[in-house]
This record gives C-alpha cells, structure tokens and sequence, in this order.
C-alpha cells in the first residue's frame, strides 16, 4: 500500500491539534452541577459520538485526498501464431508408391499423413510442432472438403489425419486443388468471425495466414482455376506453400531447378510466388520431410513478454467510510442526540 500525494497525511495531527478540546458537547452552560449530582447523565453520556464522528470523518477525508493505491508487477507471455490451412491432396494417385527412409515403398498416401501428422506435433528431432497455430484441414479429389475447421485441438486434428484415405469412387476422383486453395483463402479470411473460446485468441495474435498444399498432379477438375484461386488468397494477406509429391528428381534439400519443372508443377511454383510462399519438390520421404522442415523453420510463431504494472486505486474505502460516519453523525444530531443550542 502506498500513497499518491503522502504529504496530505502530514495535515491530520494539524487538524486534530486545530480541533482540540473535549469531546463532550453541552447545550447549557450552568455555575455548578451540585444540584443535579445524583441526576442520571441520560443520553448526555453520548453526546461526544457525533463530535467524534465528524473529526473522523475530516481525517479519513485527508486519507482519501492522499490517494491510497496497491500496486503489482506480473508478466505476459504473449504468443503471435500463425493460422495454417492445410490442404493434402486424396485423388486416385496417391495411392502409387514412393520410398522411404529405408528403401521401403509406401504409398504417397500413407508418407503424406506420416509428414503431416510430423508437422502438426513434432517429431523430437527437426521439426518442433505447431502448438501455438491455429491449424485446418482441407483435402481434395475432385472436390473440395474441410476435415477440420481451424482449431487449437491438435488431438482431434491428429487423429482426423491419421484416417485419411485415398478417393476410391472413380466419380469423385480427380484433382481440384484450385477449389481448395480458395476455400482455404476464405476461411482464414474470415478467421475474425471465428470463435475460439472466451478470451483464448484475439485477431490481432494472428502473426500471418499460410496455406500448405500437397498435391501431386495438375489441376483437372473444380470451378476455381489455381491461378484465380492465388489471386484471392494474394488480396486478403494468405501465403501459399506448394509442394509437389511426384516422380521428378530433385536435390535433398527438394529445392529445385526451373527447367525441370513440368506444365503442371510451373503453375503450383507461380502461385507460390505470387502470394509470397515458396514452391518444392519432393520424390521421397526424405525429400518430403526437408521440404516440411523448411516450411517449420521459414513460419515460427513469435512469443513475446510482456511486463506490467497494475495499480488499484483505494481512495474510495475512506471515502465511503468518511460519507458514512458523516451521514451517522448527522442522524444522530438530528434525532437521539439532538441538543438545543
């Protein structure tokens, strides 16, 4: 507890030393009480509460004008995420085969969940999870689905990615990943609409707005051209990360050279580029996994602290107490306590 303007604390004893005197007050002065010496004082006997009152009531006033205030230190951790969409392509070819890290073939399928589940927590060694990002699943054939609205419930995320499967009925097959790229654009566009749980996330904690897709073949079916679909997500603040799960050879690093890039894989690097992202290859699950490492290391949540001084006001407990003994005096003078001047 301290005191804004302590100095007004050195006016009480001048005050009490100003209103000396007994506290006692009478209504008739007289040359001797001899004659009433076994008379009963009555409410005589009270008559010094209200003086006292009063005098109270100055000094808690004085006390007040000093401006008590409690004051804490506390510090914020204060973390600006990133919102992902991430989008994996499902089509019939995700299903042909790639090799792992120990020459095993797997199924695109199966290497793109692994990688994706790997982004989404960590894998103890190179990539360190995505824990402070809003994160969203879409996946895509021929048409676009959300899996999974953005969320903080990574749990229900993971599990969600764990059952992905390939697109087996031939009239839902295909590829319309320009579809999901503007769907993924929307929904992290309207993220402000979003509720998230009282006081979990504010708009403005949001770092940046990223789109992660995995597709290994062209766009072929859907109503929004990729190009089209970049465009929307360039306009409202998004980065796309193309990745292109496919036979081409690429370094180990999956950065790749402009003159090895199919028709298909030139569009996914000039939406990359046009919205500020990065585009890459990937023939393997080791390529693959560079090119999430790169993509984990390039979109970091940012996590600041943040110190402050709260200070509470305490100037009204006096107050309140000196409006109080006031208004008691005043009731008591003007009722049990009334003397006649």
């Amino acid at each position: 507890m301290s005191f804004r303007y302590f100095w007004v604390l050195l006016l009480i004893p001048v005050v009490l030393w100003l209103l000396r005197g007994s506290l006692r007050r009478t209504s008739l002065q007289v040359a001797s009480l001899g004659l009433w010496s076994e008379a009963d004082a009555g409410r005589a006997r009270y008559l010094w509460i209200p003086v006292f009152l009063r005098r109270m009531t100055l000094v808690l006033l004085l006390v007040a004008l000093a401006r008590p205030q409690a004051g804490s230190t506390y510090s914020m951790d204060v973390s600006k995420g990133i919102a992902i969409q991430l989008l994996v392509d499902v089509s019939s070819s995700m299903d042909m085969n790639v090799r792992d890290l120990e020459g095993q073939n797997r199924s695109r399928m199966e290497v793109a969940k692994e990688m994706v589940m790997k982004f989404i927590a960590g894998d103890g060694n190179k990539l360190n999870g995505r824990g402070e990002d809003l994160l969203g699943l879409i996946t895509f054939a021929r048409y676009a689905d959300t899996r999974s609205p953005l969320t903080f419930g990574h749990d229900a995320l993971l599990q969600i990615v764990s059952h992905l499967e390939v697109q087996e009925r031939p009239n839902e097959d295909g590829t319309a990943y320009g579809d999901a790229l503007a769907l993924a654009a929307a929904r992290l566009q309207n993220i402000e609409k979003l509720q998230f749980g009282e006081g979990s996330i504010q708009v403005d904690t949001i770092a940046s707005r990223v789109i992660i897709l995995l597709t290994d073949g062209e766009n072929n079916s859907g109503a929004h051209l990729p190009l089209d679909a970049a465009g929307l997500a360039k306009a409202w603040g998004c980065r796309i990360y193309s990745i292109s799960l496919g036979d081409t050879e690429s370094g180990a690093s999956g950065k790749v050279q402009i003159e090895q890039l199919t028709a298909a894989e030139q569009t996914l690097k000039h939406i990359s580029d046009q919205t500020g992202g990065v585009f890459r290859q990937a023939t393997d699950y080791e390529s693959l996994l560079s090119v999430y490492e790169e993509i984990d290391r390039l979109e970091r949540s940012e996590i600041a602290t943040r110190s402050y001084d709260r200070v509470a006001e305490w100037f009204w407990l006096p107050l309140s107490v000196a409006l109080l003994s006031l208004l008691v005096a005043l009731i008591l003078e003007a009722s049990v306590l009334r003397v006649v001047p």
